[in-house]
């Protein structure tokens, strides 16, 4: 093993950290834009309760959720359903190639909240903390 892959695998857990909490920062984003306009104003106001409302709602709190590393594993599978729901009601029909439908967003944050699920919260994570406090 070179000195290179010991260092990089060293880190590995630390940067799965960093891309949860990355991800949760830009999910959060797109729900509080929906829902309060914040940091821009959304393009068409949001009704309450509607499929949007419920998506934005998600975003909210499954954002927040996974920028401090809580319950990381179930809110990464509820937001990967979203994101898998929101390509194939929102995007999908638009046209066939993510490219054209706009749906390459939707898609990535799919696969990586899919990733998540499998490959945990990381250690600087409330889970991880949870885990070594039992």
């Amino acid at each position: 093993m070179t000195a290179l892959q010991s260092s990089l695998d060293a880190w590995q857990p630390r940067v799965l950290s960093v891309l949860r909490i990355i991800a949760g920062l830009l999910f959060l984003q797109h729900g509080l834009v929906k829902l309060f306009g914040f940091p821009m104003a959304f393009p068409n106001p949001v009704a309450n309760f509607s499929m949007l409302w419920f998506a934005a709602a998600i975003e909210i709190v499954g954002g927040a959720l996974l920028i401090v590393g809580l319950f990381t594993r179930w809110v990464a599978f509820v937001s990967s359903g979203l994101m898998a729901f929101a390509y194939f009601i929102g995007h999908y029909p638009r046209a066939f190639y993510p490219i054209q439908n706009g749906g390459n967003l939707a898609i990535l944050y799919c696969f990586v909240f899919f990733y998540l699920i499998f490959a945990g919260p990381g250690p600087w994570s409330l889970d991880a903390r949870r885990a070594t406090a039992a």
